[in-house]
């Protein structure tokens, strides 16, 4: 009886012991297989896009993933490349123009009435990059920041601007030297009647535009790294030294101004504005308060520059100190 016990008693822990270590098997095999349920179901990270999106046709202009220039690992480098891609985008490169606009300004006609020409055109390049930095985390669509100023005057100012002289220059050449004759005339009209409103920034390049064959200009001397030679367009220097010392009696802020680099007979050394169309600019920003209109004459060997305005403007014009 007593061995009876002890067998049944002994199968029993071997019946325990067998199902012991099948309940142990069991929970490997559940843990095994919880493991490769979560690698299966773990979340492959996508990347974050930035979008930049042009603000007049809505449109995609330029995506990119923050992280493969450096984001979170090397912010600075980071920071450098979206600076450079806001500096393109701005100012443009030799294959592809920017979003920057030079103001084209409007002009009189002889019967009152306005040409227009175009606003001034300004992409915030620092905001741009800032609005970058901002979505590099998460992602999303970045709108380039432009904006865009017309000339500073009324409709009303027009038909005044012609009153009063507040300010004119003359200059002489030779009447016989065809081509700087030709291309003086054609500079000086190119600005003529040109309304420059407050505020307004003024540009020579772009008001008088390309001087060469296409556009009538002839060949002519021009100063050339301290020389005299030949070039196209010879002589529409002497349009802006005429209108820089018209101007200049007045108070305008310069954006740009540069000398020749030898002395011109037509202007006292040191007031010349030389120019060369996509190279050195003659500009400044009318900061006299008031609007002010541009009178050229072209007579005999003489060209002068005149800057007019109305007679209520008259008084309240601030001039160069």
């Amino acid at each position: 009886m007593r061995g009876a016990i002890l067998l049944i008693v002994a199968g029993g822990l071997i019946g325990l012991s067998g199902c012991s270590e099948g309940v142990l098997k069991e929970k490997e095999v559940n843990a095994t297989e919880h493991v490769e349920k979560k690698v299966k179901t773990k979340k492959v990270e996508k990347p974050v896009w930035v979008n930049i999106v042009d603000p007049n046709t809505k449109k995609i202009i330029k995506s990119f993933v923050p992280k493969d220039f450096g984001f979170g690992t090397d912010d600075v480098k980071y920071k450098a490349a979206i600076t450079e891609w806001s500096r393109e985008l701005a100012r443009g490169t030799d294959e592809k123009p920017g979003y920057d606009k030079r103001m084209m300004l409007d002009k009189l006609k002889p019967d009152g009435q306005i040409i227009k020409g175009s606003p001034q055109t300004i992409m915030d390049e620092t905001e741009l990059t800032e609005k970058m930095l901002e979505a590099s985390e998460k992602g999303g669509d970045v709108e380039v920041p432009l904006y865009i100023s017309d000339s500073g005057y009324s409709q009303e100012d027009a038909a005044h601007l012609n009153e009063v002289v507040v300010a004119s220059y003359t200059t002489y050449f030779k009447s016989n030297v065809m081509g700087r004759s030709k291309n003086i005339a054609l500079s000086a009209q190119a600005i003529n009647n040109m309304i420059i409103g407050k505020e307004d920034p003024f540009s020579f390049n772009t008001s008088v535009g390309p001087s060469d064959e296409a556009h009538g200009y002839q060949r002519a001397p021009e100063a050339v790294d301290g020389k005299l030679v030949d070039g196209v367009g010879g002589g529409i220097c002497q349009t802006s030294s005429t209108l820089y010392n018209a101007i200049d009696q007045l108070g305008v802020s310069y954006i740009e101004k540069h000398h020749h680099s030898l002395h011109v007979g037509y202007v006292p050394k040191g007031r010349d504005a030389t120019v060369s169309y996509g190279g050195y600019d003659f500009r400044f920003k009318n900061t006299t308060g008031v609007p002010l209109l541009l009178k050229t004459y072209v007579g005999n060997g003489s060209l002068t520059v005149e800057i007019r305005t109305s007679n209520e403007y008259k008084a309240l014009i601030k001039r160069a100190i």
